[in-house]
């Protein structure tokens, strides 16, 4: 099987989340979620739970995130 880049999620404290998505977005939320639940054994989280640990780890493997931001500390 196919390792997913998302862990098992922290059970912290959930965060009012509004926004709107393509349907086909929240669809592979969802298909993302359950295939999360089947590799770690836990349930299904809800699908906008998914979005911030996914947004975090793009931005923490983006390499051109890191370089601007390092110029950006050193500008201050």
């Amino acid at each position: 099987m196919t390792r997913l880049k998302l862990g098992p999620l922290p059970d912290d404290k959930p965060v009012k989340l509004t926004l709107e998505l393509p349907a086909c977005v929240h669809r592979d939320l969802t298909a993302y979620a359950e295939a999360l639940a089947r590799e770690t054994g836990q349930p299904p989280p809800e699908p906008a739970r998914l979005i911030v640990p996914m947004i975090e780890r793009f931005m923490a493997t983006d390499r051109g995130f890191a370089k601007a931001r390092r110029g950006l500390v050193k500008n201050r």
